[in-house]
């Protein structure tokens, strides 16, 4: 599996709790800067920063990918269409959630959500 993380990079504990979700360890991590310019059109930052991954169309499509979505909300949705688009399918991602009760903020994995899966349940509400 790879991990491609538009976010923070992730801490050992993070990394630890991850390998223990997944089951085995992920063969690579690819931690990509999501750095918004917020004068510029959206759609074209969010493929450069997709396209900074240096996966191939043949890994998008056929690779096991995690990925960890941006923490700003509009570039995630943006980043998550691009995949989309390269992928087929919607990605599965890694949902982070603060440690509650924790001075400096501290983050750990909550849980690995299958987006493609909740978009085929929410098909049978239309």
């Amino acid at each position: 599996m790879i991990v491609v993380n538009f976010s923070h990079p992730l801490t050992e504990p993070q990394q630890a709790q991850l390998v223990e979700l997944l089951g085995e360890r992920p063969a690579r991590i690819v931690d990509l800067r999501a750095v918004l310019d917020p004068q510029r059109e959206l759609g074209p930052q969010s493929a450069a920063l997709v396209e900074q991954s240096g996966l191939s169309p043949q890994a998008w499509q056929g690779e096991r990918l995690l990925v960890v979505l941006p923490s700003l909300n509009f570039l995630a949705a943006a980043v998550l269409a691009e995949l989309h688009g390269r992928m087929g399918f919607f990605p599965t991602v890694l949902r982070l959630r603060p440690v509650a009760g924790v001075v400096p903020p501290q983050y750990e994995v909550a849980e690995i959500v299958n987006l493609q899966a909740i978009r085929d349940d929410a098909r049978q509400r239309r």
